[in-house]
């Protein structure tokens, strides 16, 4: 290797090595159960899609669509990598008319996402989402139903902190309405915006609410509010979001200018935040929302939607979530090339009966193999050598205790998995 140069990861798309997969395998396996816990089921939907799905649900004037997707054409189709789940999953929801089979889909999705942006931390050009979609219920009892749902999975995880805010963009056409509004009042004041919300003026004005540059900050300070331009019919949707969640025990704040980055959102609009301490300014960590025009404007029928996505990343740093020791409890050692075979049967036997089981057999020491057995985290180590074989037992040694004994061979295994005390549910 020397004199080569040395390939490395492209850069803010990072390897998760064993050290740290266990972590993920955790978080993940915590949102899984709560999906299950509340009805959700997993889709599972390509990582490459037709560029128009996100310019038509996501928005031409967004910074994702603009700025920040992976794009190609092959074979003259625009194709570009997946920068969010929603899109996807609407997509999915209609090409396969899931609406003539079911009057309300609940569904999940866990998987890697990407976006050519500025690598920082817990944001990275190849980053994991979780998400979930709800499809055909209006709200707004379902939307309080998923926030609530988030602030007890934070909980599980060890994020206790987390504070969740909440907004209306309102209906069809309550979002155009205001956004005529808040163009009216920034346009005097043109000149004193940053460069990017000058340009954001006439394309996405929303988003200079979103800006933390000082300047947009100032000029925004007594700018209509979206809460303004709700309808009656809006307003009393997110007054029964507002007590839903004050039924649930919820805690949270209304933020008149959350409107988060996307152009598909109507009505309700949620982020929660947390681990300030850990994640610093970046500390959102889900954002979501009501998206009832979506699914027509795909080319299907009429149905609501709300969904949500949190970046895992993100939610690793912010978690309590801790590593967890080498899953190994068998230790299979065996001494010369002879014992190799009978190492690798025994092995089998054991994984078979539930016993998760490293065999090595590269030929080391017996003090080497004890001290790889040691080092693996497992309790037992079953030692074959040539007296065992000729003899038909294994050696035991347990190496917490310190013990050892001598074991037939066709009662190694129902002793380790009494010893380990492996029930016969587990094992079936």
């Amino acid at each position: 290797m020397r004199g080569l140069n040395l390939l490395r990861a492209v850069k803010g798309m990072n390897d998760v090595l064993p050290g740290e997969s266990a972590r993920w395998q955790r978080i993940e396996a915590a949102f899984a159960r709560t999906m299950a816990l509340h009805s959700f089921r997993e889709v599972r939907t390509p990582y490459v899609e037709p560029t128009a799905l996100f310019v038509r649900t996501i928005g031409e004037d967004t910074d994702v669509v603009e700025k920040e997707m992976y794009s190609f054409v092959h074979r003259d189709e625009p194709l570009s990598l997946r920068p969010e789940g929603t899109a996807g999953a609407a997509r999915a929801y209609v090409e396969h008319a899931v609406h003539n089979t079911e009057p309300v889909s609940r569904w999940y999705y866990v998987g890697p996402m990407f976006r050519a942006e500025r690598p920082q931390r817990g944001r990275y050009r190849q980053f994991s989402q979780a998400g979930a979609e709800i499809f055909g219920d209006p709200g707004p009892s379902c939307d309080a139903e998923m926030i609530d749902m988030l602030v007890g999975f934070f909980r599980q995880i060890g994020i206790a902190d987390s504070r969740v805010e909440i907004n209306s963009l309102g209906a069809a056409g309550t979002r155009e309405k205001y956004r005529d509004a808040l163009v009216g009042y920034l346009a005097p004041k043109a000149s004193s915006l940053s460069e990017e919300s000058q340009k954001r003026l006439s394309m996405n004005p929303l988003r200079i609410l979103d800006s933390k540059d000082p300047r947009d900050v100032e000029a925004v300070r007594g700018a209509p509010t979206i809460l303004e331009a709700l309808t009656a019919e809006d307003t009393a949707h997110f007054d029964g979001v507002r007590r839903a969640l004050d039924a649930l025990g919820t805690p949270y704040t209304v933020q008149p200018k959350l409107v988060r980055g996307l152009d598909y959102y109507t009505r309700t609009l949620f982020e929660i935040k947390g681990a300030t301490d850990k994640l610093g300014a970046g500390d959102t960590l889900v954002g979501g929302g009501r998206y009832d025009r979506m699914i027509e404007e795909l080319g299907g029928p009429k149905v609501p939607a709300i969904g949500f996505a949190a970046g895992l990343d993100r939610l690793l740093i912010a978690s309590g979530v801790a590593d967890e020791a080498p899953s190994v409890q068998a230790f299979v050692a065996p001494l010369g090339d002879a014992a190799a075979p009978e190492a690798l049967v025994l092995g089998r036997d054991l994984r078979r009966a539930g016993v998760a089981c490293e065999v090595d057999a590269r030929g080391a020491s017996l003090k080497a193999l004890l001290r790889r057995a040691s080092g693996s985290g497992a309790r037992f180590a079953l030692i074959l050598g040539d007296d065992e074989i000729a003899g038909g037992s294994v050696q035991v040694k347990d190496l917490g205790a310190k013990q050892q004994e001598k074991i037939p061979r066709d009662r190694a295994v129902a002793y380790v998995t009494e010893k380990l005390g492996l029930s016969r549910a587990e094992l079936s």
